[in-house]
C-alpha cells in the first residue's frame, strides 16, 4: 500500500524545487499525497499532468496531519515548532521530513544526506528514528564536494569561506537585488552610453547611491547589488554568526563523528549577489601529508556528481563559476593544490546549486528510502 504523504510549504522557493524535482523523478506516483496550506485553505490543489490533487487541507489541522505516514515540510522552523512538538504529544508515529534547521539539534532528528551517511541513516531508522532534517545548505554542499576526504578519515580541520547566493534569503531576496540593480543602472544610464564617458563619474553615482538614506529606506536593509554582505543570519554574541556556527555542528553530526574524533571547522559566511548557487573556499588541514594527484582520486570517486576542474586560468574561469552549476546537481570542484602552510595543507574552491543538494534533494532521497519500507 501506498505511504500517506502530506506536503507543506510546497510553493515556497525550496519547496517548489523539490515539488519539481518529484515530478521530473515521478515520484508522485510512488506516494498517495494530499497537499496541505497555512493561508489558502479549501483552495483547490496543483494539477500537475493533468491530474488534479483536491482540496488544499489546513496545515494546523492536528487530527489531518495525524492521519499520514509522512510529512514532508519546507515551511519553515516556525511551522515546525507550531506543529511538530504537538503531533508527537498526540502518539503520531509518522516520519517527519523538514527542510528548517528547527530540528537539526534535536537529538531524536537524523540530519540526512545518504551519499555522505547513508549507513547512519538506516542505522538510525533501524533503532526508530522518525525524525529527518535537511542540513545547512553550505554544510551539505561542502560535505558532497569533500566526501572521499572525510570518508577517508583525512581531515582535521577545515577553514571555510562562503560566498552565499542571494536566493538563499529567499525568493523576496532576488527579486530586491535585481531591483537594485535596476536602480542603480538607470542613475548612471546616459553617462554609460555617452563614447567619453567617465568611470570616476559613474563610479560616485553609484557609491554615493548605494550609501543614500533614501536607497537604504527603500529597501529596509543593506544592499546587495554592488555590494557584498560578510555576515548572514543572526549575532551568535561570541563574534560567530548562527550561520558560521552550523558548520562545525552539523558536519560531526551528518557524519555521526564522537567527540574525540570531530573535525574541527571554522568559517565566515558571506552573503554575494549571485542569484543562485553558493561557492566556498576552502583551507584544509589533513592529518598526513598525501600528494594532490591522489587527494584528486579520493575527492572524485566518492561520488557521481563531483565534477574536478583543472586548476589553470582558463579551465577555472570557463567551468568553475554559478552560471555553470545552476540548476543542475554537479558539484563543481576546483583550485585544488598544496598550501604553503604547509605539506599537509591544501586549497579548494567548490560551487554547488543549494537549492538542490544544499536543500531539496536530500529530503527527495530520504522521501524514498521511507516509503520503501
Amino acid at each position: 500500500m501506498k505511504k500517506k504523504v502530506g506536503f507543506i510549504g510546497w510553493r515556497g522557493l525550496v519547496g517548489s524545487v523539490l515539488l519539481e524535482r518529484m515530478i521530473f523523478k515521478n515520484d508522485l506516483s510512488k506516494i498517495n499525497i494530499k497537499f496541505f496550506t497555512t493561508s489558502q485553505v479549501g483552495h483547490n490543489g496543483p494539477k500537475i499532468n493533468n491530474k488534479k490533487f483536491g482540496i488544499l487541507e489546513n496545515a494546523y489541522d492536528l487530527h489531518k496531519l495525524i492521519e499520514l505516514d509522512i510529512i514532508l515540510t519546507c515551511q519553515g522552523s516556525t511551522y515546525t515548532e507550531k506543529v511538530y512538538f504537538n503531533l508527537r504529544k498526540l502518539g503520531w508515529k509518522g516520519f517527519w521530513i523538514d527542510a528548517s534547521s528547527c530540528l537539526r539539534t534535536n537529538k531524536n532528528s537524523i540530519i540526512v544526506l545518504d551519499p555522505v551517511n547513508y549507513n547512519f541513516i538506516i542505522e538510525s531508522i533501524n533503532n526508530g528514528c522518525k525524525t529527518f532534517s535537511g542540513g545547512n545548505c553550505t554544510v551539505s554542499l561542502m560535505l558532497m564536494a569533500l566526501g572521499g576526504l572525510f570518508s577517508e578519515n583525512l581531515i582535521k580541520k577545515i577553514f571555510v569561506s562562503t560566498y552565499q547566493a542571494a536566493s538563499g534569503a529567499g525568493s523576496n531576496y532576488i527579486k530586491k537585488l535585481l531591483l537594485e540593480m535596476g536602480i542603480l543602472h538607470n542613475s548612471v544610464e546616459k553617462e554609460i552610453n555617452k563614447n567619453n564617458f567617465s568611470i570616476l563619474k559613474i563610479e560616485n553615482v553609484v557609491s554615493s547611491l548605494l550609501k543614500s538614506k533614501k536607497f537604504l529606506r527603500r529597501f529596509n536593509d543593506v544592499p546587495l547589488a554592488g555590494n557584498l554582505i560578510p555576515w548572514i543570519d543572526n549575532d551568535n554574541g561570541d563574534g560567530n554568526s548562527k550561520e558560521e556556527i552550523k558548520g562545525e555542528f552539523e558536519t560531526n553530526k551528518i557524519l555521526n563523528l564522537k567527540f574525540l574524533d570531530k573535525v574541527i571547522i571554522d568559517s565566515i559566511c558571506v552573503r554575494v549577489s549571485t542569484f543562485r548557487c553558493h561557492s566556498q573556499s576552502f583551507l584544509i588541514e589533513l592529518k598526513k601529508n598525501i600528494f594532490i594527484k591522489e587527494v584528486k582520486e579520493i575527492l572524485c570517486n566518492h561520488n557521481k556528481w563531483i565534477k574536478l576542474i583543472d586548476n589553470t586560468k582558463s579551465d577555472t574561469i570557463a567551468n568553475l563559476t554559478p552560471s555553470m552549476v545552476s540548476g543542475t546537481l554537479k558539484i563543481l570542484l576546483g583550485r585544488i593544490k598544496k598550501s604553503n602552510f604547509g605539506n599537509k595543507y591544501i586549497t579548494a574552491f567548490s560551487i554547488g546549486d543549494q537549492l538542490l543538494w544544499g536543500a531539496s534533494e536530500p529530503l527527495r532521497r530520504i522521501l524514498n528510502i521511507l516509503i520503501k519500507l
